[in-house]
């Protein structure tokens, strides 16, 4: 193994450094991943230039599809056409995602979610990309796919005041028709201790091909070909909005009360399950 590979396998392993992003390997594969996203998943993201054209942001959003998060990559896909591959942009994923090899995400910029490595992405200005919603949220059942489910987690509120940067919330809707996503499975979890042990609370149970039954996306599944819809709303200036001193409660209620109108517009304009 070259060094050059080696250096990128611990970075990939540590998860947290940001520095990992590879602006040349995004240059490389985003014609790949545009005919990927648009073709498989039909990917559709609308709004883009209502992200601020340069410094940090805390971009907001719903993700659906288990660990496959279709709606996260259609994204990102988008996010480096529209702004092209030198635009430093950073995604905020669970450790064990973040820290996967051979995936690639980590030269995507994705890092495992902190608070700290969000404020270094901040300090290099970059936007950055969080679920508030976690597990919790992206194993929902699917027929909650209308439905913003960030589990009362306040924890973005807190973290753009602290930093004075906008919210700028992204709708996305279609992945949780990737599966059918039958239960989170969070009794089993704290049952079986395994929560304790991954920092997963969920078990959930899926049906998808080829295997049929999966848990928690075991045996790795084929992901439905469902149409991925994503609207970029415009930015929020907290103190602006909220005043000066806001409370984390009125905040958060105002960011995903308007993540909800707009998620219910998005799943007015489907017609069925898959085909969108």
């Amino acid at each position: 193994m070259a060094a050059g590979d080696l250096r990128h396998l611990r970075r990939t392993l540590d998860g947290n450094d940001i520095d990992a992003w590879d602006p040349e390997y995004i240059r490389r594969v985003l014609p790949v991943w545009k005919t990927v996203m648009g073709t498989y998943f039909r990917g559709e993201v609308r709004g883009m230039d209502n992200i601020p054209e340069d410094g940090p942001s805390l971009l907001v959003g719903n993700h659906s599809g288990g660990t496959l998060i279709a709606d996260t990559f259609v994204f990102a896909t988008a996010f480096y056409d529209h702004f092209g591959p030198y635009r430093r942009f950073h995604q905020l994923a669970h450790d064990i995602a973040a820290r996967t090899p051979g995936t690639g995400i980590s030269r995507w910029g994705t890092v495992a979610a902190s608070h700290d490595n969000a404020r270094k992405a901040f300090d290099k200005g970059a936007p950055v990309l969080v679920y508030p919603g976690g597990d919790y949220e992206t194993f929902r059942p699917s027929w909650h796919s209308d439905k913003i489910e960030f589990g009362g987690r306040k924890g973005f509120v807190k973290l753009a005041l602290e930093r004075g940067v906008p919210i700028v919330p992204v709708v996305a809707i279609g992945g949780q028709e990737t599966a059918l996503f039958l239960t989170r499975g969070q009794r089993v979890a704290r049952f079986t201790k395994w929560a304790d042990l991954t920092r997963i609370k969920v078990m959930p149970v899926a049906l998808a091909p080829p295997f049929g039954i999966s848990l928690l996306d075991l045996p790795t599944r084929i992901p439905l070909p469902a149409k991925i819809t994503v609207e970029v709303l415009p930015p929020i200036d907290l103190e602006k909005r909220f005043g000066p001193n806001p409370d984390y409660e009125e905040v958060y209620e105002g960011v995903t009360g308007q993540m909800q109108e707009t998620l219910s517009e998005l799943q007015e304009e489907r017609t069925l399950p898959v085909v969108g």
